[in-house]
């Protein structure tokens, strides 16, 4: 192979080597250095006269003396079974003072797109036993169904929390997860492997853990990886496999700061006009296929810049994914846990997953009073504030009683309390007694008379 004394710029993360032959876009680079140590990059853009190395390790000590070479292969991760319990890098490679991972197969982190001739209806239930999300915003194998979140509200402590009680119901042996951080700073990184070992989630577990400090160009591959070792563990061992992502913002924020040091034209807010499709190439890796048994559910979490939700991550975000589960800032400073706001949430594909066979027979029924009562007295609330409460009607107030009770007792859950879904329903049916008979309109008579006590 040949090696390059060309390299004419070295910009941030990247290196800009001139007059080589032609190279392959994504393709591995070795750079020698001046002192004889080596570092590893990636191409990310590549012409006639110049080819964009990003180098992993960042630039320092990177100087135009160096020596490049180009291996001919792209990025791939070696997985086998074994990946299962174990602690890796954002680049795939072991931190937990185990061994080396012996790999049964070498794959490609770029991944091959689902034909959707080949992709499966996802139909099946999973349970994280969290009563607004099972209940209201049903999570169904095969989904992609985003968490948005704002600084300082406790998301990570809802990603740790799904991670260790999600499951199929009927399957808990084959459900495993994968866990990617992203950008995390260290003390974070402590808290998360902390609880993995402490809870036994590890066991079932594989983890990805990229750091504040470690280079942004790595915080790139860190969700590929992850995806990839989830795909292998669903398509060649059918497993059913739950990738949480956090935080995708940490990941946007990568793309623009390597953007910039390319000297890109700029797209809306700073962010790479193609940001659309490299969320889109990550997203769109969840998914089920025809004739094979295993599954890839994805819970991306992202931080909304500013709690805006119009900003251009959670709003290229929604128009992949299939709903959105939002976290509210009002509920976090009224002592709620998990914050989690109904009212703006939903999961298209809940309808898919529900019903008699999957969860119960009064789930969607139950869920959609619930979601009617409480908007009605989140709205009274408004009113409370001009007229006053004694000016209410008896069916209003009501309303209002209801509302702050669904908030303490339906929504509020103990960190540690994992509820499955009967005793989910059961909860809502104890708030929908304090409600008149006839005035549950969302409820058919069959179903209010097998479950409804006042």
């Amino acid at each position: 192979m040949k090696e390059y004394k060309t390299i004419n710029r070295i910009a941030g993360p990247l290196v800009f080597v001139e007059k080589t032959e032609p190279i392959g876009y994504g393709e591995l680079v070795r750079i020698k250095l001046s002192d004889g140590s080596t570092k590893t990059g990636q191409v990310l853009d590549t012409s006639d006269e110049l080819v964009v190395v990003q180098v992993f390790e960042g630039t320092p000590g990177v100087d135009t003396d160096a020596k490049v070479r180009f291996l001919g292969e792209t990025i791939k991760l070696p997985v086998s079974g074994d990946m299962l319990g174990r602690i890796l890098n954002g680049a795939g490679k072991p931190i937990d003072d185990g061994p080396e991972i012996v790999p049964e197969e070498k794959l490609d982190i770029g991944g091959a797109a689902i034909n959707p001739y080949a992709r499966g209806n996802p139909s099946n239930f999973i349970q994280t036993g969290i009563s607004t999300i099972d209940a209201t915003n049903t999570l169904v194998r095969g989904q992609k169904l985003p968490i948005f979140s704002g600084s300082g509200l406790p998301h990570n402590d809802l990603a740790l929390q799904i991670a260790r009680q999600a499951k199929v119901r009927g399957e808990e042996s084959n459900f495993v997860v994968v866990f990617a951080a992203m950008g995390i700073t260290n003390e974070e990184a402590q808290r998360f492997v902390s609880e993995f070992e402490e809870t036994g989630a590890l066991k079932r577990s594989v983890v990805f853990l990229n750091l504040a400090d470690d280079p942004a160009v790595e915080r790139l591959i860190t969700p590929r990886m992850a995806l990839t070792a989830a795909e292998y563990l669903a398509f060649e061992k059918d497993m059913h496999v739950l990738v949480i992502l956090t935080d995708m913002t940490n990941y946007c924020e990568s793309l623009r700061e390597i953007g910039a040091a390319r000297e890109e034209i700029p797209g809306r807010r700073g962010y790479p006009g193609y940001m659309y499709t490299d969320l889109a190439m990550i997203y769109e890796r969840a998914g089920m296929i025809k004739g094979k048994k295993g599954s890839v559910t994805q819970l991306p979490i992202l931080t909304m810049v500013g709690d805006d939700i119009t900003h251009p991550i959670p709003d290229l975000t929604g128009y992949i994914t299939e709903g959105q589960i939002v976290l509210s800032r009002e509920l976090h400073r009224q002592g709620i846990y998990p914050p989690v706001d109904v009212l703006p949430s939903l999961s298209r594909l809940m309808n898919l997953g529900i019903g008699g066979d999957k969860t119960r027979d009064d789930h969607k029924q139950v869920s959609d009073q619930l979601y009617a009562n409480y908007a009605e007295g989140r709205d009274l609330r408004g009113l409370v504030a001009i007229v006053g409460e004694e000016s209410l009607s008896e069916r209003d107030q009501r309303l209002l009683k209801f509302a702050e009770a669904f908030e303490k007792t339906f929504v509020t859950q103990n960190r540690k309390e994992d509820r499955d879904i009967d005793g989910t329903l059961g909860v809502g049916w104890t708030l929908l007694g304090e409600i008149p008979e006839e005035e549950l309109i969302r409820i058919s008579p069959e179903i209010r008379k097998k479950y409804y006590k006042k």
